[in-house]
């Protein structure tokens, strides 16, 4: 089993940075991926950054050159770097794992932190 810890949400600005980060139970050569979500009020999860095992990286369009994820793998601890915030990056940010388990693939997420961006 995988535990996530987040930290470093908070206030922000437009046009603010903030960085969250995510430390893992279990070091990084036991996880596959690694991955920031994001959940709008009433809304579902939806993926903001991902960081293989291979340290690839995607990310969904609407951050693309504004966001970074990068892993430490000394740490256990993957970021999120968010600069050039704006307002609609309001939400609450959950970091998750997907590590083996036996034959399967598991899944762990961190708690969620709050990240609001004003005017």
């Amino acid at each position: 089993q995988v535990d996530l810890v987040e930290s470093g949400g908070g206030q922000a600005q437009v046009g603010g940075s903030l960085r969250l980060s995510c430390t893992a139970s279990a070091h990084f050569s036991s996880i596959y991926s690694m991955a920031w979500f994001r959940q709008y009020p009433g809304k579902e999860r939806e993926v903001v950054a991902v960081v293989t095992a291979a340290d690839r990286t995607t990310y969904v369009d609407s951050v693309k050159g504004r966001f970074t994820i990068s892993r430490d793998s000394a740490k256990s601890t993957v970021y999120l770097q968010m600069n050039d915030l704006k307002e609609e990056d309001t939400a609450v940010y959950y970091c998750k794992a997907l590590y083996p388990n036996g034959r399967q693939t598991a899944d762990a997420w961190g708690q969620g932190t709050q990240v609001t961006v004003s005017s």
